[in-house]
C-alpha cells in the first residue's frame, strides 16, 4: 500500500502534548515539512524560549538550544556568527517576542542578523495562566484583565510585524494565520521563503502566526479559530508585509 501522508522527517516521533484545540501542533508540522523539503534538517538550529514554546525543543529533529525568557534572539544571533554557514531560527510566543523580547527583536531586525523568527501569536501569555500580553486585544477579558483590555491604561496591542517591516534590515516580513486549510497552505509558503532568505543570505526573515489559545480563552477549539477569525484577523495586518528586492526571486 503506498502511504500517501505520515509525520514529517523534521519531527522527533515524539507525540504533541499541547491543549487540545492548540494550534501550535500544525506549526510545528508546516516547520517539520519545510526543514525536509529545504533539505536542511541537519544544517538547522532552532531556539527556543520559555513557555509553551519551550516545549518545541522535544519535537523538532533538528539542534536545539533553550534560551531564557525573551532571549531567544540573542542566542540564536551568537549561534549564527559563530557558526554562519549553519540554518539557525527562533520559535517563540508573542508573550516572550512582543514583551521582554522587544528590544531583541527591534535590533535583530534593525542590524539584518541572518537569522529566521518565528511568533506565535494567541494574544494573551498562554503557560503561564492565560494574562494579559502585549498582544491582548482592546477589550479582551484575560485573567488579568478581568474586565477587559483597556485602551487608556494599556495601549493598543502592539502589531510586531509592521514595526519589524520598517527596518532596513529585515528581508521579509509575513503575517499569516492556521486557522483554515487555505491559510495553513499560505503559512507554509511564508515559513519557506523566511528559510530560503536565511539560505540565500539576504537578511533577517520574520513570520508572525496567529494562533489560538482555548485553554486560557475559554472556548472550544471550534469557537476558539472562529474567535480569531472574527476578533484577531480585522485589528492585525495579515500577508506580506515586506518583501526585499532580492526575495522576490526566491
Amino acid at each position: 500500500m503506498q502511504k500517501v501522508f505520515g509525520r514529517p522527517q523534521g519531527l522527533t516521533d515524539l507525540p504533541f502534548h499541547y491543549c487540545p484545540g492548540c494550534t501550535h501542533g500544525i506549526i510545528h508540522r508546516l516547520i517539520g515539512e519545510v526543514l525536509e523539503e529545504l533539505d536542511i534538517i541537519g544544517d538547522t538550529i532552532g531556539v527556543a524560549p520559555v513557555g509553551c514554546a519551550g516545549f518545541s525543543l522535544d519535537f523538532f529533529a533538528c539542534d536545539f538550544v533553550g534560551a531564557a525568557h525573551g532571549r531567544a534572539q540573542a542566542v540564536a544571533t551568537g549561534i549564527k556568527r559563530a557558526l554562519p554557514d549553519k540554518i539557525v531560527f527562533t520559535y517563540q510566543g508573542d508573550g516572550d517576542i512582543v514583551a521582554i523580547g522587544t528590544s531583541h527583536a527591534i535590533h535583530v531586525a534593525a542590524r539584518g542578523e541572518k537569522i529566521t523568527s518565528i511568533m506565535v501569536n494567541n494574544a494573551v501569555f498562554g503557560m503561564t495562566g492565560g494574562q494579559m500580553a502585549p498582544t491582548t486585544l482592546a477589550g479582551q477579558v484575560t485573567t488579568t484583565s478581568p474586565y477587559g483590555r483597556d485602551k487608556s491604561l494599556f495601549g493598543a496591542p502592539i502589531d510586531l510585524p509592521k514595526i519589524i517591516a520598517t527596518m532596513d534590515g529585515a528581508a521579509y516580513v509575513a503575517a499569516v494565520s492556521v486557522d483554515s486549510p487555505k491559510n495553513i497552505h499560505l503559512a507554509k509558503q511564508a515559513l519557506k521563503k523566511a528559510f530560503k532568505v536565511q539560505q540565500a543570505g539576504l537578511g533577517f526573515a520574520f513570520v508572525s502566526i496567529l494562533s489560538t489559545c482555548p485553554t486560557n480563552w475559554g472556548m472550544s477549539p471550534v469557537d476558539s479559530l472562529k474567535w480569531l477569525q472574527e476578533n484577531m484577523m480585522p485589528i492585525y495586518q495579515m500577508g506580506e508585509l515586506k518583501v526585499a528586492e532580492g526575495v522576490k526571486a526566491l
